[in-house]
């Protein structure tokens, strides 16, 4: 296999080969033009955008700055909305469903490395997807940890670092991550805020 191939199987792989450093300068490239390009230019964000991703669904918005390791192993789906300074590392995959909402300062970590110190000292990695389901919200500050997934409609307290996989129709909080209620009929009625939701 492939360096990039092993990467996308969820095996070692050493990072520094040449085709996915290749992959990553040319991420970082659009990801720089896109952070400094005005937001009066949409059309030229959009351009951008769809050339980072591979594709853009209907209502895809990234407030800049946004950084991204490969860009094309995102796959969002329509009406996605990141806030400032989301970071987001697909080497393993991200999945991303429809009306998903990022507060400020969200990380999706698809990279991780070998507890072993030798082996990390070599500087090899692993990646695993990150799958997040439609309507979910991860607030301000959420880390997403390699190979989570976070169910439809779920909500993710600010701050949280998920380790684990969260259930769909769940608020959810803390470090780590866990569930803290259902989502339950009559909540918007009930509710207005995040803290109130949380119980806070």
């Amino acid at each position: 296999m492939t360096e990039e191939e092993k990467m996308r199987s969820g095996v070692i792989y050493a990072p520094g080969a040449p085709e996915l450093a290749r992959l990553r300068a040319r991420a970082k490239k659009l990801v720089f033009d896109y952070n400094a390009t005005s937001p009066e230019n949409t059309g030229r964000l959009q351009v951008l955008l769809k050339e980072l991703l591979g594709c853009l669904p209907e209502g895809i918005h990234l407030e800049p700055p946004f950084y991204c390791d490969y860009g094309c192993y995102i796959k969002a789906g329509a009406w996605f909305y990141a806030n400032h300074n989301c970071v987001i590392l697909d080497a393993g995959g991200v999945e991303i469903g429809e009306d998903v909402l990022f507060g400020p300062n969200v990380g999706i970590y698809t990279s991780g490395h070998p507890l072993d110190p030798e082996l990390r000292a070599s500087g090899q990695e692993y990646a695993l997807p990150v799958r997040i389901g439609d309507r979910v919200w991860l607030g301000g500050n959420v880390v997403v940890n390699p190979g989570v997934t976070i169910g439809e409609n779920s909500v993710i307290g600010s701050g949280s670092v998920v380790t684990r996989d969260i259930p769909a129709n769940v608020i959810a909080a803390g470090n780590p991550c866990r569930v803290l209620r259902p989502l339950e009929p009559g909540m918007k009625e009930r509710f207005r805020t995040a803290d109130e939701l949380l119980g806070l």
